[in-house]
């Protein structure tokens, strides 16, 4: 199930930090814990596991009305972003998120001596599109996958590039273990393609990557090279609405692979929106 969630800044600073997925990530696991302390630490501290791979099951992208950059931070120009959050967990996450969002009915994004307040004002619920074989999606946020190399003596993470042989083969096996851990059951699927959009490449110059910062000037600080590149996919439907509720590549918990279909509609929830007090 996938949500549409209107924020509003409040605050007289109306600044976001350039790399926000590590304090918009940590948001949602407050509203989570709003709804359940204990599915939101299990969430956070456990995961879902799947061939020694950990999954959050959930994936987000933020957008925005009107910005610029303003000495390394992003201004808002206009007042209202947007939250979509998207997960197959409807009796856990979904409603523990929603349960959130009406309890706080607001969140702050902290960034070393800003904080700016957002107030949750509405929440819409998104109509699912109709699966098939072949898909085109947009990304709404970057997607990255990554594999472990060896330099120097140490084994450091790899993040493909969009025209490296081994990506389609890693975002394959990624789908899969997402869905034998949704499903518990094993997916067998030898009719998988992957392109993105090479006229956009063409476009862009070939400059698709992104290379993102989490948990900027932290202990815990890493940085993400990640892809902004239109995409389509040959595959079973079911392993493509994998892709569609968690999220495409690695790190969805963290804002990474939320995509939707070129000309996907919007539907409100009418009790769902407004918020109360808003």
């Amino acid at each position: 199930m996938r949500l549409r969630v209107k924020l509003k800044c409040v605050s007289s600073r109306a600044v976001i930090p350039i790399n926000y997925n590590y304090q918009f990530s940590a948001a949602i696991y407050l509203l989570l814990r709003f709804g359940s302390e204990q599915f939101a630490k299990f969430l956070h501290d456990i995961g879902f596991q799947s061939n020694g791979k950990i999954f959050k099951l959930f994936v987000f992208g933020v957008e925005f009305e009107k910005t610029k950059i303003d000495s390394g931070m992003i201004k808002l120009i206009e007042p209202n972003l947007y939250l979509t959050i998207s997960s197959p967990l409807i009796d856990t996450f979904i409603q523990n998120f929603v349960i959130g969002s009406f309890e706080k009915q607001n969140v702050y994004i902290n960034y070393m001596n800003s904080s700016t307040k957002l107030d949750i004002t509405q929440i819409e619920s998104l109509p699912e599109p109709q699966f098939q074989n072949e898909m085109s999606f947009r990304l709404i946020s970057p997607m990255t996958l990554s594999t472990v190399t060896e330099r120097n003596g140490k084994l450091l993470p790899y993040y493909f590039r969009y025209d490296d042989e081994d990506l389609v083969r890693v975002l394959r096996s990624n789908l899969i273990n997402k869905y034998k851990v949704i499903h518990k059951k094993d997916f067998e699927e030898d009719n998988f393609q992957f392109d993105f959009d090479a006229d956009e490449i063409k476009k862009k110059g070939g400059k698709v990557s992104k290379l993102i910062t989490i948990a900027e000037n932290t202990p815990q600080q890493t940085k993400v090279k990640a892809i902004q590149c239109s995409f389509k996919i040959k595959a079973n439907p079911e392993l493509i609405k994998i892709g569609y509720d968690c999220g495409f590549g690695e790190k969805n918990s963290m804002g990474f692979g939320l995509a939707d279909t070129r000309h996907e509609s919007q539907t409100r929830i009418p009790q769902l929106a407004p918020l109360a007090g808003n």
